[in-house]
């Protein structure tokens, strides 16, 4: 009797957290206020995944928002910064994708992690984190463990960024410009390279952001070369990064059309605060259980391999 007792007062706190969703809602307006920054979103969303409080039906929205975010925050960025941007980022990403994919490599091997967990995490370590991994996994073949594999790890690794390089940043005095390449180049996914630029500093923000949506270029053609590298003989289709071809439409539509400054701002505005909701939405999905469910030596692997191309390029640029 007492079990069953304990079961209904589960039952029962669990649809009591259902009736929460309403909290959702209110952060969810709190995010469009200046007081909500990147990292306060990402903690809260945390805090609501480890007491229980989760939006299944939320959740699939992330992606969509943040790239729609991206895509409006382009209206606020100068073409003169992107093409520095990118001059300045095109070398450094050479070096950093290939270095990482080899290294990846290398350590899955030595840490006897399966091929398909290694070559994903490596993927979305070199590039753009899930994004790269969601491409790459079709071609692969791989098991829906396999992927949640990789991208769970790479999200955590991701949370612990956002955090993590502001406060490094500052303790090193890193310039905006500096700092803006380290995010992009080290941390895995859009949303946590955002989100820590945009705690650095503006022109961070600029710098961080086009920087990582060139990288994510990349994604086709290392996906190519894994496809040909792979054995089967079996045609996968890439899927490509659409979002990124908005972003840069919207930097040269405000480039060509500077009569319109003043909505341009709105819309960089509104760009800002989309992405921080895409934090909350994104910390409120992690969860303890996922975490150990990765296995230890997937995560061991992801961090040295995170270790090691964070300080290389952080040596490589302020050398």
């Amino acid at each position: 009797m007492k079990t069953i007792k304990e079961f209904k007062g589960l039952a029962g706190i669990s649809k009591k957290f259902e009736n929460y969703n309403w909290l959702y809602s209110l952060i969810i307006c709190a995010c469009f206020f200046p007081f909500m920054s990147p990292a306060i979103a990402l903690f809260i969303g945390l805090l609501f995944s480890i007491i229980g409080l989760r939006h299944e039906n939320l959740h699939k929205y992330t992606s969509k928002i943040l790239q729609a975010s991206i895509v409006l925050m382009g209206f606020g960025m100068s073409l003169e910064t992107v093409i520095s941007s990118s001059k300045t980022g095109f070398m450094e990403t050479i070096v950093s994708v290939t270095t990482v994919m080899l290294l990846g490599i290398f350590l899955g091997r030595l840490f006897k992690v399966e091929k398909n967990i290694a070559l994903l995490i490596s993927t979305g370590t070199a590039i753009c984190g899930g994004s790269a991994i969601a491409a790459v996994a079709p071609i692969l073949n791989s098991k829906n463990y396999q992927t949640s594999f990789a991208l769970i790890v790479v999200f955590v690794l991701n949370a612990v960024a956002l955090f993590l390089f502001p406060f490094i940043g500052h303790q090193l005095g890193l310039s905006q410009e500096t700092f803006g390449n380290w995010a992009a180049i080290a941390i895995h996914d859009t949303s946590s390279v955002v989100g820590a630029g945009a705690i650095y500093g503006e022109q961070a923000l600029q710098v961080a952001t086009t920087v990582k949506l060139i990288r994510a270029l990349w994604i086709i053609p290392l996906a190519l070369v894994i496809a040909l590298m792979t054995k089967g003989g079996e045609k996968k289709s890439i899927k490509f990064p659409w979002f990124i071809l908005f972003f840069v439409l919207a930097i040269l539509f405000a480039h060509i059309f500077p009569i319109f400054e003043t909505s341009y701002e709105h819309f960089n505005w509104l760009g800002k605060r989309g992405m921080v909701i895409a934090l909350f939405l994104i910390g409120s999905n992690i969860t303890v259980n996922e975490i150990k469910q990765s296995g230890t030596k997937s995560f061991v692997f992801g961090i040295i391999l995170w270790i090691v191309i964070t300080l290389g390029s952080l040596f490589f640029l302020t050398r």
